[in-house]
């Protein structure tokens, strides 16, 4: 019994890990009901399917030979990796940055929705909802990539009587194309509702 248990952990260590990541693997006891003739092949085991491993897992351990027996063993799963963790409170449209997040290791095995393991994998976008500090980045939560950023120079068009003004202001959101936001007009100071209509461009709303 505790080869078969043996066989299953060490199938996983070596078929399923994550490169840098500490994988802990608890096989549970086999039934003492069940009786295996000894095998005169080394134990063969898989598991079905090729997808990532979750929390726990089933693996399939076989006596290769004419008329052997095969076990399925169950198997908790623990993979301890670096990941992106926000170190504070972040708004819908914020495009995280270095001083947003920060690495943690956390069990990769129980994220269901992935995580986000570098700051480069996020690419300029925006987040696609509120975040709480602590809160493990995925790839569901970032949206579209951001043509604004807060705090960025952005250029102001306002239509009057058919006739466009531009002027300069500082992006007060951030967000894509078609992202509403607030803007302070550099010369006046006055905050003014906007949308986006292009990197570094908004459009001033009436």
């Amino acid at each position: 019994m505790d080869a078969v248990r043996t066989t299953a952990v060490t199938w996983l260590q070596a078929n399923r890990g994550l490169p840098g990541a500490r994988m802990v693997l608890d096989a549970a006891p086999l039934d003492s009901r069940l009786h295996l003739a000894d095998c005169a092949a080394p134990l063969a085991a898989s598991v079905p399917g090729n997808r990532p491993l979750g929390a726990r897992a089933s693996v399939t351990v076989h006596c290769p030979v004419p008329g052997g027996w095969t076990v399925r063993v169950p198997v908790r799963v623990q993979l301890f990796t670096r990941v992106l963790v926000t170190t504070r409170p972040l708004a819908r449209g914020d495009g995280p940055g270095a001083a947003d997040v920060h690495l943690e290791e956390r069990d990769v095995a129980t994220l269901a929705y992935g995580y986000i393991a570098d700051l480069d994998q996020v690419g300029g976008r925006a987040l696609a909802r509120p975040l709480n500090a602590g809160t493990v980045l995925t790839p569901g939560m970032l949206a579209g990539r951001q043509a604004v950023r807060i705090g960025d120079a952005v250029s102001m068009e306002a239509s009057v009587e058919g006739v466009v003004i531009r002027v300069e202001g500082i992006a007060m959101g951030a967000g894509d194309t078609g992202t509403r936001l607030k803007v302070r007009n550099a010369s006046s100071g006055k905050i003014l509702n906007a949308v986006v209509s292009g990197p570094g461009v908004v459009a001033v709303l009436p």
